[in-house]
Protein backbone atom coordinates (compact mmCIF):
# COMPACT_ATOMS: atom_id res chain seq x y z
CA UNK A 1 0.00 0.00 0.00
CA UNK A 2 1.37 3.84 -1.11
CA UNK A 3 0.84 6.14 1.74
CA UNK A 4 0.84 9.35 0.50
CA UNK A 5 0.22 12.95 2.32
CA UNK A 6 -3.44 12.63 1.40
CA UNK A 7 -3.81 9.41 2.85
CA UNK A 8 -2.30 10.83 5.59
CA UNK A 9 -4.35 14.06 6.04
CA UNK A 10 -6.72 12.41 8.81
CA UNK A 11 -4.27 11.53 11.44
CA UNK A 12 -2.00 14.81 10.87
CA UNK A 13 -5.42 16.46 11.73
CA UNK A 14 -6.15 14.55 14.75
CA UNK A 15 -2.70 15.07 15.91
CA UNK A 16 -2.59 18.20 15.50
CA UNK A 17 -6.39 19.32 16.80
CA UNK A 18 -5.09 20.37 20.12
CA UNK A 19 -2.59 22.93 18.47
CA UNK A 20 -5.22 24.72 17.00
CA UNK A 21 -7.64 24.70 19.71
CA UNK A 22 -6.51 27.63 22.76
CA UNK A 23 -7.27 26.06 26.38
CA UNK A 24 -8.24 28.46 28.73
CA UNK A 25 -7.32 28.23 32.71
CA UNK A 26 -9.85 27.73 35.56
CA UNK A 27 -6.80 28.33 37.80
CA UNK A 28 -7.01 31.94 40.21
CA UNK A 29 -4.37 34.21 39.30
CA UNK A 30 -1.54 34.01 41.74
CA UNK A 31 -0.70 36.39 44.15
CA UNK A 32 2.40 36.45 46.45
CA UNK A 33 1.20 36.05 50.34
CA UNK A 34 1.46 39.39 51.96
CA UNK A 35 4.78 39.72 53.99
CA UNK A 36 4.12 38.69 57.40
CA UNK A 37 6.92 40.34 59.41
CA UNK A 38 8.69 43.70 59.56
CA UNK A 39 9.37 45.30 57.16
CA UNK A 40 13.09 46.60 59.19
CA UNK A 41 15.07 44.73 61.53
CA UNK A 42 14.92 46.46 65.31
CA UNK A 43 16.80 49.49 65.74
CA UNK A 44 19.58 47.35 68.02
CA UNK A 45 19.76 44.50 65.33
CA UNK A 46 20.68 47.29 62.27
CA UNK A 47 23.64 48.36 65.08
CA UNK A 48 25.24 45.12 64.89
CA UNK A 49 25.80 45.91 61.07
CA UNK A 50 29.76 45.83 60.55
CA UNK A 51 30.79 49.21 60.49
CA UNK A 52 31.57 50.38 56.65
CA UNK A 53 28.46 47.94 55.39
CA UNK A 54 27.55 49.93 51.92
CA UNK A 55 24.53 48.79 49.95
CA UNK A 56 26.74 47.46 47.40
CA UNK A 57 28.10 44.62 49.99
CA UNK A 58 27.91 41.74 48.19
CA UNK A 59 25.49 39.30 50.11
CA UNK A 60 25.42 36.32 51.76
CA UNK A 61 23.50 34.14 48.87
CA UNK A 62 26.18 35.45 46.55
CA UNK A 63 29.16 34.45 48.36
CA UNK A 64 30.17 31.13 47.62
CA UNK A 65 31.14 28.69 50.27
CA UNK A 66 34.87 27.98 49.38
CA UNK A 67 34.99 32.15 49.40
CA UNK A 68 33.43 32.19 52.79
CA UNK A 69 35.53 29.89 54.81
CA UNK A 70 39.17 30.15 55.19
CA UNK A 71 40.56 27.45 56.76
CA UNK A 72 41.70 24.66 53.72
CA UNK A 73 41.21 21.82 56.13
CA UNK A 74 37.40 23.11 56.74
CA UNK A 75 37.08 23.35 52.83
CA UNK A 76 38.29 19.64 52.22
CA UNK A 77 36.05 18.38 54.37
CA UNK A 78 32.86 20.26 53.06
CA UNK A 79 33.51 18.76 50.03
CA UNK A 80 33.81 15.79 51.11
CA UNK A 81 30.31 15.98 53.08
CA UNK A 82 28.96 17.12 50.02
CA UNK A 83 30.14 14.24 47.64
CA UNK A 84 29.27 11.47 50.69
CA UNK A 85 26.57 12.97 52.53
CA UNK A 86 23.56 10.20 52.39
CA UNK A 87 20.70 13.23 52.84
CA UNK A 88 22.08 15.50 49.84
CA UNK A 89 21.96 12.17 48.01
CA UNK A 90 18.56 12.00 48.75
CA UNK A 91 17.59 15.29 48.28
CA UNK A 92 19.30 15.13 44.70
CA UNK A 93 17.26 12.15 43.73
CA UNK A 94 14.54 13.51 44.48
CA UNK A 95 15.12 16.30 42.00
CA UNK A 96 15.55 13.12 39.87
CA UNK A 97 12.37 12.01 40.45
CA UNK A 98 10.49 14.77 40.28
CA UNK A 99 11.83 15.32 36.94
CA UNK A 100 11.01 12.69 35.75
CA UNK A 101 7.32 12.85 37.10
CA UNK A 102 6.92 16.49 35.68
CA UNK A 103 8.09 14.93 32.17
CA UNK A 104 5.58 12.04 32.42
CA UNK A 105 2.69 15.05 33.18
CA UNK A 106 4.23 16.82 30.45
CA UNK A 107 3.48 13.79 27.68
CA UNK A 108 -0.50 13.81 28.04
CA UNK A 109 -0.27 17.27 26.78
CA UNK A 110 0.85 16.06 23.16
CA UNK A 111 -0.99 13.27 21.20
CA UNK A 112 0.68 10.17 21.98
CA UNK A 113 1.17 8.17 18.15
CA UNK A 114 2.08 4.44 17.97
CA UNK A 115 2.18 1.88 15.43
CA UNK A 116 -0.11 -0.79 15.92
CA UNK A 117 -0.71 -4.35 14.55
CA UNK A 118 -3.27 -7.00 15.41
CA UNK A 119 -4.78 -10.12 13.67
CA UNK A 120 -7.67 -12.31 15.09
CA UNK A 121 -9.51 -15.52 13.80
CA UNK A 122 -12.52 -16.27 15.34
CA UNK A 123 -14.75 -19.63 14.57
CA UNK A 124 -18.52 -19.14 14.83
CA UNK A 125 -21.24 -21.12 14.08
CA UNK A 126 -24.09 -21.06 11.23
CA UNK A 127 -26.90 -18.93 13.42
CA UNK A 128 -24.46 -16.83 14.69
CA UNK A 129 -22.67 -16.50 11.51
CA UNK A 130 -23.82 -13.32 9.06
CA UNK A 131 -23.37 -15.30 6.18
CA UNK A 132 -25.67 -18.03 7.56
CA UNK A 133 -23.35 -20.52 7.36
CA UNK A 134 -20.34 -22.05 10.09
CA UNK A 135 -16.40 -20.69 9.40
CA UNK A 136 -13.44 -18.97 10.47
CA UNK A 137 -13.24 -15.39 10.05
CA UNK A 138 -9.91 -13.91 10.41
CA UNK A 139 -9.14 -9.95 10.16
CA UNK A 140 -5.48 -8.48 10.45
CA UNK A 141 -4.72 -4.48 11.29
CA UNK A 142 -1.55 -2.75 10.70
CA UNK A 143 -1.09 1.23 11.10
CA UNK A 144 -0.69 4.28 12.90
CA UNK A 145 -3.05 5.20 16.35
CA UNK A 146 -4.38 7.83 18.24
CA UNK A 147 -5.41 6.78 21.67
CA UNK A 148 -7.75 8.62 24.23
CA UNK A 149 -6.02 12.04 23.63
CA UNK A 150 -8.02 14.95 25.55
CA UNK A 151 -8.72 18.28 24.59
CA UNK A 152 -7.41 20.37 27.08
CA UNK A 153 -10.42 23.06 26.59
CA UNK A 154 -10.43 24.04 30.18
CA UNK A 155 -6.72 23.77 30.96
CA UNK A 156 -7.39 20.57 33.26
CA UNK A 157 -4.05 18.88 31.86
CA UNK A 158 -2.22 22.11 31.21
CA UNK A 159 -3.01 22.51 35.41
CA UNK A 160 -1.63 19.65 36.18
CA UNK A 161 1.76 19.63 34.30
CA UNK A 162 2.13 23.21 36.08
CA UNK A 163 1.81 21.55 39.49
CA UNK A 164 3.95 19.24 38.43
CA UNK A 165 6.49 21.83 37.36
CA UNK A 166 6.00 23.60 40.54
CA UNK A 167 6.80 20.34 42.61
CA UNK A 168 9.97 20.15 40.47
CA UNK A 169 11.14 23.16 41.37
CA UNK A 170 10.66 23.09 44.94
CA UNK A 171 12.51 19.90 45.24
CA UNK A 172 15.37 21.81 43.68
CA UNK A 173 15.06 24.59 46.41
CA UNK A 174 14.63 21.38 48.92
CA UNK A 175 17.76 20.26 47.58
CA UNK A 176 19.92 23.54 47.73
CA UNK A 177 18.28 23.98 51.22
CA UNK A 178 19.58 20.71 52.35
CA UNK A 179 23.03 21.71 51.16
CA UNK A 180 22.96 25.16 52.44
CA UNK A 181 22.29 23.31 56.15
CA UNK A 182 24.74 20.49 55.34
CA UNK A 183 27.56 22.65 54.78
CA UNK A 184 26.78 25.19 57.94
CA UNK A 185 26.54 22.31 60.01
CA UNK A 186 30.17 20.46 59.09
CA UNK A 187 31.44 23.86 59.66
CA UNK A 188 29.89 24.18 62.96
CA UNK A 189 30.51 20.51 64.06
CA UNK A 190 34.41 21.43 62.90
CA UNK A 191 35.00 24.00 64.88
CA UNK A 192 33.68 22.35 67.60
CA UNK A 193 36.01 19.96 66.94
CA UNK A 194 38.90 22.21 66.71
CA UNK A 195 37.71 23.81 70.28
CA UNK A 196 37.36 20.46 71.52
CA UNK A 197 41.31 19.88 70.96
CA UNK A 198 42.05 22.83 72.14
CA UNK A 199 40.25 22.64 75.55
CA UNK A 200 41.40 18.89 75.79
CA UNK A 201 45.29 20.12 75.46
CA UNK A 202 44.41 23.22 78.00
CA UNK A 203 43.17 20.58 80.36
CA UNK A 204 45.74 18.08 80.00
CA UNK A 205 48.61 20.68 80.88
CA UNK A 206 45.84 21.50 83.81
CA UNK A 207 46.31 18.31 85.16
CA UNK A 208 50.11 18.17 84.56
CA UNK A 209 50.10 21.90 86.60
CA UNK A 210 47.71 20.19 89.24
CA UNK A 211 49.84 17.03 89.92
CA UNK A 212 53.07 18.57 90.52
CA UNK A 213 51.45 20.50 92.61
CA UNK A 214 49.62 17.54 94.26
CA UNK A 215 52.60 15.86 94.65
CA UNK A 216 54.68 19.07 96.44
CA UNK A 217 51.86 18.71 99.06
CA UNK A 218 52.14 15.06 99.66
CA UNK A 219 55.91 15.94 100.25
CA UNK A 220 55.43 18.71 102.16
CA UNK A 221 52.88 17.22 104.70
CA UNK A 222 55.18 14.12 104.87
CA UNK A 223 57.55 16.58 106.12
CA UNK A 224 55.70 18.37 108.55
CA UNK A 225 55.54 21.59 106.67
CA UNK A 226 51.83 21.47 105.27
CA UNK A 227 48.88 20.97 106.77
CA UNK A 228 46.28 18.00 105.59
CA UNK A 229 43.83 20.81 104.62
CA UNK A 230 46.13 21.82 101.98
CA UNK A 231 46.85 18.19 100.90
CA UNK A 232 43.54 17.65 100.28
CA UNK A 233 42.88 20.77 98.76
CA UNK A 234 45.19 19.85 96.18
CA UNK A 235 44.43 16.57 95.88
CA UNK A 236 40.64 18.03 94.74
CA UNK A 237 41.67 20.01 92.05
CA UNK A 238 44.13 17.21 90.71
CA UNK A 239 40.83 14.87 90.80
CA UNK A 240 38.64 18.02 89.35
CA UNK A 241 41.05 17.84 86.13
CA UNK A 242 41.49 14.26 85.81
CA UNK A 243 37.41 14.31 85.54
CA UNK A 244 37.60 17.63 83.34
CA UNK A 245 39.92 15.52 81.44
CA UNK A 246 37.60 12.56 80.56
CA UNK A 247 34.85 14.92 80.04
CA UNK A 248 36.41 16.83 77.17
CA UNK A 249 37.76 13.30 75.73
CA UNK A 250 34.04 12.56 75.72
CA UNK A 251 32.86 14.82 73.87
CA UNK A 252 35.55 15.37 71.58
CA UNK A 253 34.88 11.97 70.46
CA UNK A 254 30.98 12.60 69.81
CA UNK A 255 31.77 15.59 67.70
CA UNK A 256 34.63 13.62 66.05
CA UNK A 257 31.15 10.87 65.43
CA UNK A 258 29.04 13.75 64.63
CA UNK A 259 31.57 14.91 61.99
CA UNK A 260 31.86 11.24 60.66
CA UNK A 261 28.19 10.93 59.89
CA UNK A 262 27.82 14.14 58.02
CA UNK A 263 30.59 13.51 56.23
CA UNK A 264 29.71 10.00 55.02
CA UNK A 265 32.76 8.15 55.07
CA UNK A 266 35.63 8.03 57.81
CA UNK A 267 37.82 11.18 58.85
CA UNK A 268 41.53 11.04 58.81
CA UNK A 269 42.97 11.16 62.42
CA UNK A 270 44.50 14.65 62.38
CA UNK A 271 41.40 16.23 61.17
CA UNK A 272 40.34 19.82 63.49
CA UNK A 273 44.35 19.42 64.36
CA UNK A 274 46.46 20.93 61.29
CA UNK A 275 45.30 24.60 62.05
CA UNK A 276 44.75 24.69 65.44
CA UNK A 277 44.36 28.87 65.26
CA UNK A 278 41.31 27.85 63.62
CA UNK A 279 39.32 29.69 66.33
CA UNK A 280 41.06 33.07 65.74
CA UNK A 281 40.30 33.03 61.89
CA UNK A 282 38.10 35.88 60.95
CA UNK A 283 35.32 35.09 58.72
CA UNK A 284 34.05 38.03 56.58
CA UNK A 285 31.48 40.42 58.01
CA UNK A 286 28.02 39.83 56.52
CA UNK A 287 25.23 42.50 55.55
CA UNK A 288 21.81 41.10 56.88
CA UNK A 289 20.34 43.74 54.10
CA UNK A 290 16.13 44.18 54.45
CA UNK A 291 14.24 41.08 55.74
CA UNK A 292 12.41 41.05 51.64
CA UNK A 293 15.38 40.15 50.85
CA UNK A 294 14.97 36.54 52.46
CA UNK A 295 12.18 36.04 49.59
CA UNK A 296 14.86 35.64 47.35
CA UNK A 297 17.92 34.63 49.02
CA UNK A 298 16.60 31.85 51.24
CA UNK A 299 15.87 28.00 49.27
CA UNK A 300 13.15 27.10 51.56
CA UNK A 301 11.16 30.40 51.24
CA UNK A 302 11.66 29.36 47.37
CA UNK A 303 10.45 25.71 47.99
CA UNK A 304 7.51 26.78 49.93
CA UNK A 305 6.43 29.41 47.31
CA UNK A 306 7.13 26.93 44.27
CA UNK A 307 4.29 24.52 46.68
CA UNK A 308 1.97 27.26 46.74
CA UNK A 309 2.29 27.71 43.14
CA UNK A 310 1.47 24.05 42.79
CA UNK A 311 -1.18 24.03 45.06
CA UNK A 312 -2.59 27.26 43.35
CA UNK A 313 -2.28 25.11 39.94
CA UNK A 314 -4.13 22.37 41.34
CA UNK A 315 -7.21 24.73 42.19
CA UNK A 316 -7.80 25.11 38.17
CA UNK A 317 -7.29 21.28 37.58
CA UNK A 318 -10.17 20.34 40.03
CA UNK A 319 -12.51 23.48 39.03
CA UNK A 320 -11.60 21.82 35.44
CA UNK A 321 -13.35 18.86 36.43
CA UNK A 322 -16.92 20.37 36.33
CA UNK A 323 -16.59 20.78 32.85
CA UNK A 324 -17.17 18.52 29.68
CA UNK A 325 -14.02 15.93 28.93
CA UNK A 326 -13.18 15.38 25.48
CA UNK A 327 -11.15 13.08 24.28
CA UNK A 328 -9.87 11.56 20.68
CA UNK A 329 -9.05 8.20 19.67
CA UNK A 330 -8.50 7.09 16.13
CA UNK A 331 -6.30 4.52 13.76
CA UNK A 332 -5.01 4.72 10.21
CA UNK A 333 -3.63 1.83 8.62
CA UNK A 334 -4.70 -0.86 6.18
CA UNK A 335 -7.07 -4.07 7.21
CA UNK A 336 -7.35 -7.42 5.72
CA UNK A 337 -9.34 -10.50 6.09
CA UNK A 338 -6.10 -12.63 5.09
CA UNK A 339 -2.10 -11.57 6.24
CA UNK A 340 -1.01 -11.92 2.95
CA UNK A 341 -3.50 -9.37 1.78
CA UNK A 342 -2.15 -6.76 4.59
CA UNK A 343 -1.15 -3.95 2.34
CA UNK A 344 -2.78 -4.64 -0.99
CA UNK A 345 -4.02 -1.44 -2.68
CA UNK A 346 -7.22 -1.37 -1.58
CA UNK A 347 -6.80 -2.15 2.16
CA UNK A 348 -6.76 1.31 3.68
CA UNK A 349 -8.66 1.38 6.71
CA UNK A 350 -9.41 4.24 9.43
CA UNK A 351 -11.13 4.93 12.26
CA UNK A 352 -12.20 8.44 14.05
CA UNK A 353 -13.92 7.99 17.54
CA UNK A 354 -14.88 11.30 19.90
CA UNK A 355 -15.80 11.26 22.83
CA UNK A 356 -17.19 13.35 25.45
CA UNK A 357 -17.75 13.04 29.17
CA UNK A 358 -20.11 15.15 30.85
CA UNK A 359 -20.20 15.81 34.61
CA UNK A 360 -23.78 15.45 35.77
CA UNK A 361 -23.45 13.14 39.24
CA UNK A 362 -20.80 12.61 40.77
CA UNK A 363 -22.13 12.28 44.56
CA UNK A 364 -20.45 15.32 45.54
CA UNK A 365 -16.88 13.66 44.58
CA UNK A 366 -16.11 16.97 42.15
CA UNK A 367 -17.42 19.69 44.60
CA UNK A 368 -15.25 17.53 47.55
CA UNK A 369 -12.03 17.34 45.24
CA UNK A 370 -12.39 21.19 44.72
CA UNK A 371 -12.84 21.96 48.51
CA UNK A 372 -9.42 19.52 48.98
CA UNK A 373 -7.53 21.79 46.61
CA UNK A 374 -8.72 25.33 48.13
CA UNK A 375 -8.04 23.73 51.89
CA UNK A 376 -4.28 22.96 50.39
CA UNK A 377 -3.98 26.14 49.11
CA UNK A 378 -4.74 27.53 52.62
CA UNK A 379 -2.23 25.55 54.42
CA UNK A 380 0.39 25.89 51.70
CA UNK A 381 -0.22 29.89 52.28
CA UNK A 382 0.11 28.98 56.39
CA UNK A 383 3.62 27.09 55.89
CA UNK A 384 4.82 29.81 53.43
CA UNK A 385 4.28 32.52 55.83
CA UNK A 386 5.34 30.18 58.83
CA UNK A 387 8.37 29.48 56.50
CA UNK A 388 9.08 33.14 56.39
CA UNK A 389 8.71 34.41 59.67
CA UNK A 390 11.06 30.90 61.17
CA UNK A 391 13.59 32.64 58.56
CA UNK A 392 13.35 36.43 60.07
CA UNK A 393 13.43 35.05 63.67
CA UNK A 394 16.90 33.00 62.60
CA UNK A 395 18.28 35.76 61.18
CA UNK A 396 17.22 38.47 63.50
CA UNK A 397 18.93 36.04 66.36
CA UNK A 398 22.05 35.62 65.07
CA UNK A 399 22.05 39.29 64.10
CA UNK A 400 21.88 39.35 68.00
CA UNK A 401 24.30 36.96 68.77
CA UNK A 402 27.24 38.68 66.63
CA UNK A 403 25.99 41.97 68.17
CA UNK A 404 26.83 40.90 71.71
CA UNK A 405 29.28 37.71 71.27
CA UNK A 406 32.33 40.25 70.19
CA UNK A 407 32.10 42.62 73.09
CA UNK A 408 31.89 39.70 74.93
CA UNK A 409 34.88 37.57 73.49
CA UNK A 410 36.98 41.08 74.03
CA UNK A 411 35.83 40.96 77.88
CA UNK A 412 36.55 37.66 78.56
CA UNK A 413 39.81 38.35 76.78
CA UNK A 414 40.83 40.88 78.78
CA UNK A 415 40.02 38.48 82.07
CA UNK A 416 41.97 35.73 80.96
CA UNK A 417 45.00 38.09 80.72
CA UNK A 418 44.21 39.60 84.14
CA UNK A 419 43.78 36.18 85.54
CA UNK A 420 46.54 34.95 84.02
CA UNK A 421 49.09 38.17 85.69
CA UNK A 422 47.06 37.39 88.72
CA UNK A 423 48.17 33.94 88.63
CA UNK A 424 52.00 34.35 88.61
CA UNK A 425 51.57 36.64 91.00
CA UNK A 426 49.82 34.36 93.35
CA UNK A 427 52.00 31.52 92.73
CA UNK A 428 55.36 34.04 93.04
CA UNK A 429 53.94 35.51 96.49
CA UNK A 430 53.08 31.57 97.39
CA UNK A 431 56.40 30.20 96.94
CA UNK A 432 58.14 33.61 98.45
CA UNK A 433 56.20 32.95 101.69
CA UNK A 434 53.92 36.05 101.18
CA UNK A 435 50.38 34.35 101.07
CA UNK A 436 48.44 31.41 101.52
CA UNK A 437 48.54 27.90 99.50
CA UNK A 438 44.79 28.16 99.49
CA UNK A 439 44.88 32.29 97.63
CA UNK A 440 47.53 30.71 95.04
CA UNK A 441 44.94 27.44 94.00
CA UNK A 442 42.14 29.87 93.96
CA UNK A 443 44.23 31.95 91.24
CA UNK A 444 45.15 28.38 89.64
CA UNK A 445 41.59 27.46 89.50
CA UNK A 446 40.20 30.81 88.52
CA UNK A 447 42.11 31.26 85.44
CA UNK A 448 41.19 27.42 84.60
CA UNK A 449 37.93 28.70 83.80
CA UNK A 450 38.36 31.65 82.20
CA UNK A 451 40.75 30.11 79.91
CA UNK A 452 38.25 27.18 79.41
CA UNK A 453 35.08 30.20 78.82
CA UNK A 454 37.62 32.43 76.54
CA UNK A 455 37.72 29.08 74.13
CA UNK A 456 34.07 28.70 74.29
CA UNK A 457 33.01 31.58 73.65
CA UNK A 458 35.51 31.96 70.57
CA UNK A 459 33.60 28.97 69.50
CA UNK A 460 30.13 30.80 69.83
CA UNK A 461 31.33 34.00 67.96
CA UNK A 462 32.66 31.52 65.10
CA UNK A 463 29.31 29.49 64.95
CA UNK A 464 27.34 32.31 64.89
CA UNK A 465 29.11 34.06 61.95
CA UNK A 466 28.57 30.38 60.26
CA UNK A 467 24.72 30.37 61.33
CA UNK A 468 24.53 34.49 59.77
CA UNK A 469 25.88 33.05 56.75
CA UNK A 470 23.35 29.71 56.39
CA UNK A 471 20.47 31.69 57.59
CA UNK A 472 20.52 34.51 54.78
CA UNK A 473 20.84 31.83 52.27
CA UNK A 474 24.29 31.33 51.83
CA UNK A 475 26.50 27.95 51.11
CA UNK A 476 24.72 26.74 47.66
CA UNK A 477 27.02 28.10 45.72
CA UNK A 478 30.75 27.66 44.71
CA UNK A 479 33.40 29.74 43.41
CA UNK A 480 33.51 29.02 39.49
CA UNK A 481 37.07 27.15 38.72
Amino acid sequence: MTITFQSLRTIAGISLISASLAACSLAPSYQQPAFPVAAHWQNDLQKAEPAGTQSDTRQAASIAWTDFFQDAQLKSVIAAALDHNRDLRMATLNIERARAMYNIQVADQVPNLALNGNGARQRLPADVNPTGKAGVNSSYFAGVGLAAFEIDLFGRVRNLSEAALQRYLATEQAQRSAQISLIAEVANTYEALVADRRLLQLTENTLASRADSYERQKQLYAEGASSEYDLRQAESLFEAAKAARAQQERRKTLDENALTVLVGHPLAADIGTANATSAEQVLPDLPAGLPSDLLTARPDILQQEAVLRSQNANIGAARAAFFPRISLTGNFGSASSQLSGLFDSGSRSWSFIPQISIPIFEGGRNIANLNVAETDKKIAVAQYEKTVQVAFREVADALAGRATLADEAGAVKAQEAAESARYGFARSRYEAGYSSYLEYLDAQRSLFAIQQQSIQVQLAELQTRITLYKVLGGGWKMAKQ
